[in-house]
């Protein structure tokens, strides 16, 4: 049967072909089909090497099941969110792994609902994995089928017994781009030089295409889409992986860089200096443009507590800044557990404009609440431009606190631990939106599990530095005891 480690909080995601294989690609296309109810399901997918496997294998349990797909190919995860809003289908499925190791692979999942996007978590398949009847014979006879003939000419006795199961290929690049256009003013950009690189991603040919349009100078690094990630981790965050971006701006004295991730849904910002400024402080920039385009409220105007349009979501790991920056601009800060897809229910509900967390993702209103690198992109480039000043000046005025420190521990019984942390910092101010967070009036920290390892994460700010590292040793040598 189906790996269950592999469905998540939040998607499907596993190492292949140990944990996630074309057996349980099979599955969770016709669990995906069977949830969704979906008739016509656009698929598109990363530059893993797994990829092609795996997207042939989805379809026979999407055919298996009587839907019909729409073939997208190589895309970063935004143009299957704009796939999915602006074409006539009910769902997608993207196979990608974001930002993993290159030997994972995984689905993001999401259904179009009275014009809604909704993201389905990788959990929400589980009673439907376990309710595929006859599973083996299912598998075998559709392994076979899909080995014997090509993917447009599937036929399966079943659900689908009479309907033949086809895939539509579309290119949907020009289309994507056209709208994108509008989230930009090419007179709004300085005539910059950038590095970008794509880290053997699938954002290279969009970059490609849309520099063109552009008054900047863009300096290439890794376009080339590669699933063996052969210069660096897909993930920007991983230890040495934004050495070669460093290089290559203080080489070429480039006015500043982005990096992308695996898949392209995560963008960062690197300044003159071949340093990566922190996702809280670029989330600071995106927040302020957005708010200045929304403006408050004049003196004597109603003003409701949540105003529309007006919201900022933010996870709770973020700096203290970020808050408190959002309210000296007249916004209303919402502030929402770990994970993108809590952000973005946090911006849903509270009808807000932006979101952003610190492992980078930045999600729209204007983009059906979901995260985009490429609006990111365009947007920092009017930003950067406005402002007048080098990257690290205008990160320098925002930067109030010392840089937050973040901790991994390695603990099994979690919940104890975290029981004697709130009984040794109770004279703090404590809330349990994810974990514990303890605040004093100059410093704070979080200490929250992880969803899928035996991990304990903290992460603390301070005022200063010298305090920082006062409060870090003093919890770390704690939670070690």
């Amino acid at each position: 049967m189906v790996n269950q480690s592999i469905f998540k909080s939040y998607d499907v995601r596993g190492v292949y072909p140990a944990e996630l294989n074309e057996p349980a690609a099979l599955a969770v296309g016709r669990a995906f089909a069977r949830l969704t109810v979906a008739k016509k399901v656009v698929v598109g997918y990363d530059a893993r090497l797994s990829s092609p496997v795996l997207f042939k294998a989805l379809l026979g349990g999407l055919f298996y099941e009587g839907v019909e797909v729409i073939n997208i190919g190589q895309t970063p995860t935004e143009g299957l969110y704009f796939a999915v809003a602006n074409y006539d289908v009910d769902a997608g499925i993207m196979i990608t792994a974001s930002h993993n190791p290159k030997d994972y692979n995984g689905f993001k999942m999401l259904k179009k609902e009275s014009g809604e996007m909704a993201i389905i978590r990788g959990k929400d398949l589980v009673p439907f994995i376990a309710d595929l009847d006859n599973y083996d014979k299912f598998k075998n006879s559709a392994l076979d089928q899909l080995n014997a003939r090509p993917n447009n000419k599937i036929h399966f006795s079943g659900p689908a017994k009479n309907t033949k199961a086809k895939v539509q290929n579309k290119d949907i690049l020009n289309d994507y781009l056209s709208y994108i256009s509008y989230f930009f003013n090419k007179k709004d950009i300085k005539r910059f030089k950038i590095v970008v690189d794509a880290s053997n991603g699938v954002m290279g040919r969009l970059i490609k295409k849309i520099k063109r349009s552009l008054p900047v100078k863009v300096i290439e690094l890794n376009f080339k889409p590669d699933g063996n990630f052969p210069n660096h981790s897909p993930n920007p965050l991983d230890e040495g992986a934004s050495n070669q971006i460093a290089q290559k701006i203080t080489a070429k004295k480039a006015d500043f860089g982005f990096m992308f991730d695996g898949d392209a849904d995560r963008i960062f910002l690197v300044d003159e200096r071949g340093q990566m400024v922190s996702a809280d402080i670029v989330l600071l920039l995106l927040a302020k443009y957005f708010l200045s385009k929304n403006p408050r409220p004049k003196m004597g105007e109603a003003r409701p507590e949540r105003a529309a349009g007006m919201g900022i979501a933010y996870n709770l790991i973020c700096s203290r800044s970020v808050p408190e920056f959002i309210v000296k601009w007249g916004g209303v800060p919402i502030r929402t557990q770990v994970g993108f897809v809590n952000v973005r229910e946090g911006l849903i509900n509270n009808n807000g404009i932006m979101g952003g967390e610190l492992s980078a993702h930045y999600c729209f209103k204007d983009y059906w609440y979901m995260d985009s690198g490429m609006i990111a992109f365009l947007t920092l480039l009017q930003i950067i431009s406005k402002e007048g000043k080098s990257v690290s000046e205008i990160v320098k005025e925002l930067s109030i606190y010392a840089p937050p420190a973040q901790i991994s521990f390695q603990i099994e019984n979690k919940e104890t631990v975290l029981e004697k942390v709130k009984q040794k910092y109770s004279n703090g101010k404590q809330d349990f939106l994810d974990g514990i967070t303890v605040e004093y009036d100059n410093w704070w920290f979080n200490l929250r599990p992880s969803n899928t390892e035996p991990l304990l994460k903290l992460t603390i700010e301070a005022q200063t530095q010298e305090l920082l590292e006062e409060k870090k040793k003093e919890l770390s040598e704690f939670i070690k005891q």
